[in-house]
């Protein structure tokens, strides 16, 4: 058995997926900005990733813009018939490098195009739109207008099922009143805790919760409970950071995010530890 499928496995849309993914925004350069640094090893841990057990492949058109999507088609394409891979749209890049919103009609379905083109698929298996109100957190605002939009295209086709991103429950009540809903993916780690009802909630409704930053983003997780713990169970910090993410709730789906095989295969060991109800709850004063 791969340490994949030691994760367990969990329904995303009309498929169902191992829980422990792979996030491709780290393919892209620094800032998520332009090709990688060294871009056959960008392939090797894609290959990897899929060779090793994972079919729960996280990215977007605007990471790079477009390098991303590329060279998830070069290392992958033929896609295995199991692999699901998931997109979001509402944003282009700047020539600096800026994320900017990009929520009209015209640029969601030139967003969605352009994922269909980069990922070399007529039709794409999970698309999340990221609402924009706030960039970094959700806020309040109505999402009809862009959920319509992807609405529309998944009835041409184009789209197989559509999530949310960045949202709040306000915002998922709304999207569900417009088409099913398959995945919420928002900001939650072992020290960020926001969304804890919001997860249970969706546990109980069957719908995939997705954390993005599991392991903080681009400021990793650092706590000297994590480090202790991690010391007592000989593993690294971020295999217990994952661990308790997989042990949190059935329905969250990981998809950590590396350019090194090396730290590929770590985050993938992570399935291999088993957390204790003691060490759950010492974990849990993180946040508090």
């Amino acid at each position: 058995m791969s340490s994949s499928d030691k994760s367990g496995s969990y329904q995303l849309g009309n498929r169902i997926v191992k829980r422990l993914g792979y996030g491709a925004m780290q393919l892209a350069g620094p800032g998520v900005f332009g090709p990688p640094e060294d871009h056959a090893s960008a392939l090797a841990v894609l290959r990897e990733a899929v060779s090793s057990g994972v079919n729960h492949i996280d990215t977007a058109d605007f990471y790079g813009p477009h390098v991303t999507n590329q060279i998830i088609r070069e290392a992958l394409h033929p896609y295995r018939d199991d692999l699901t891979i998931v997109t979001k749209v509402s944003a282009i890049r700047g020539k600096d490098g800026s994320w900017i919103p990009a929520l009209s009609r015209e640029e969601l379905i030139q967003a969605v195009h352009d994922n269909l083109r980069n990922l070399g698929l007529d039709v794409l298996d999970v698309v999340n739109l990221r609402s924009m109100f706030d960039i970094h957190h959700p806020a309040e605002g109505s999402i009809e207008a862009p959920l319509t939009v992807l609405a529309d295209l998944q009835r041409k086709g184009l789209v197989r099922h559509i999530g949310l991103s960045n949202v709040t429950p306000t915002q998922i009540a709304e999207g569900r009143r417009i088409c099913e809903i398959v995945c919420v993916q928002n900001y939650y780690n072992l020290a960020h805790r926001d969304d804890d009802a919001l997860i249970d909630d969706l546990a109980r409704q069957g719908t995939a919760y997705v954390p993005f930053f599991p392991l903080g983003g681009f400021t990793p997780l650092q706590s000297s409970t994590l480090s202790d713990v991690a010391g007592r169970l000989e593993v690294t910090p971020m295999q217990v950071a994952l661990a308790w993410l997989l042990q949190r709730a059935p329905n969250i789906l990981l998809i950590p995010g590396t350019s090194s095989i090396a730290h590929l295969r770590e985050n993938l060991a992570a399935t291999r530890s088993t957390l204790s109800p003691r060490i759950m709850a010492e974990l849990d004063g993180i946040a508090s």
